[in-house]
């Protein structure tokens, strides 16, 4: 079987002020604070979400 590849996402930057589908983002990928790390599927959905948020979240490896 094939292993699901993952990706760690963590919150660096508040999305206060910011637009309405940039803050959906972030409660999509399981983000609502700052520091936060969520572990998710490595998807093309997710990977849209995290370039719509890529100047508040981190990706690591």
């Amino acid at each position: 079987m094939t292993e699901a590849k993952t990706i760690t996402v963590v919150q660096t930057k508040s999305p206060i002020g910011r637009p309405a589908h940039q803050r959906q983002a972030l409660v999509g990928l399981k983000l609502n604070k700052i520091g936060r790390k969520a572990v998710l599927k490595d998807t093309p959905a997710i990977r849209g979400m995290i370039e719509k948020v890529a100047h508040l979240v981190r990706v690591e490896a």
